[in-house]
């Protein structure tokens, strides 16, 4: 069986700052070491399920986190930006299952550094009518493929979630929210032990498990803190403004989340500007 593993970093062992996981940060480098000792313990565990090839997509920001040298020998990496499928890039029909390690809650709840993809400017998300986050969204259009995702490594908060996403879900919190920068961590060797079992059991249940998906047409809206984001996105055939702040398109959802890199990248350009006051 090929296993994919989407790596985020927010969610890591022992990260809960900004500083932690942002490219420049104090303890930006020690953070890349415990993405990478992370990632590698779900390798390890997906290999120990009978995995027979395992591709790790670094996921997270500049997606130049993991330490190249130090990942897992058996394990493929992907690398770098820019990626038509972002944090899913590489994935298709013909794995058998996909992990998610190091992943965080959604943009408003109070989880470890939660957020939706770009900090402050997504507030809120949805597919049709059910609120959604980076895992909700990966797991979308993971299902519309044909691959189940089968585990989840992250805080308490971001396992709940993926939990009420799809109860079939292996989890492996390796911290628990005190507030948004502040947790509580399990030690190490056993964060990374809870990893490497989680992704073991979910590697062991793939061949049984069947993709819950959301069906093949759905809606995608985005609510932005800048009305300016959203003004620009409706210049995209299909966008529409459902108010001044939140955009919406309909379509596959792969192909609703390969253009929600798009909006990303618009959004990155036009919030990147001066502030107006």
């Amino acid at each position: 069986m090929k296993v994919y593993i989407s790596a985020d970093m927010e969610g890591v062992t022992g990260l809960v700052d900004a500083e932690d996981v942002q490219m420049g940060g104090r303890d930006y480098e020690r953070g890349r070491e415990m993405m990478t000792e992370d990632v590698n313990a779900a390798v390890r565990g997906a290999l120990a399920a009978g995995a027979t090839e395992v591709l790790v997509n670094d996921a997270h920001s500049t997606m130049r986190n993991l330490l190249a040298d130090r990942i897992h020998p058996e394990a493929v990496l992907v690398r770098g930006k820019p990626k038509r499928m972002g944090m899913l890039e590489g994935l298709d029909a013909d794995f058998g299952a996909v992990l998610c390690v190091g992943y965080h809650a959604r943009a408003g709840e109070l989880g470890v550094l939660s957020h939706s993809y770009m900090g402050h400017e997504i507030e809120d998300m949805w597919l049709d009518d059910r609120l959604v986050g980076e895992f909700g969204f990966a797991h979308a259009t993971a299902a519309a493929m044909g691959v189940p995702v089968v585990m989840l490594s992250g805080d308490d908060v971001a396992c709940a979630e993926a939990t009420a996403w799809d109860p079939a879900v292996i989890t492996a919190p390796v911290k628990y929210a005190k507030d948004r920068f502040a947790a509580e961590l399990r030690p190490m060797t056993e964060a990374r032990k809870a990893i490497e079992e989680a992704a073991a059991e979910g590697v062991r249940g793939a061949a049984h498990a069947v993709p819950v998906g959301m069906g093949e047409e759905l809606t995608l809206s985005v609510r932005w803190q800048s009305a300016t984001v959203a003004a620009q996105l409706e210049g995209i055939p299909g966008v529409t403004r459902q108010d001044a702040r939140t955009v919406r398109v309909s379509g596959p959802v792969t192909e609703l989340y390969r253009l929600f890199y798009v909006f990303t990248k618009v959004a990155t350009a036009v919030s990147g500007q001066r502030p107006y006051c």
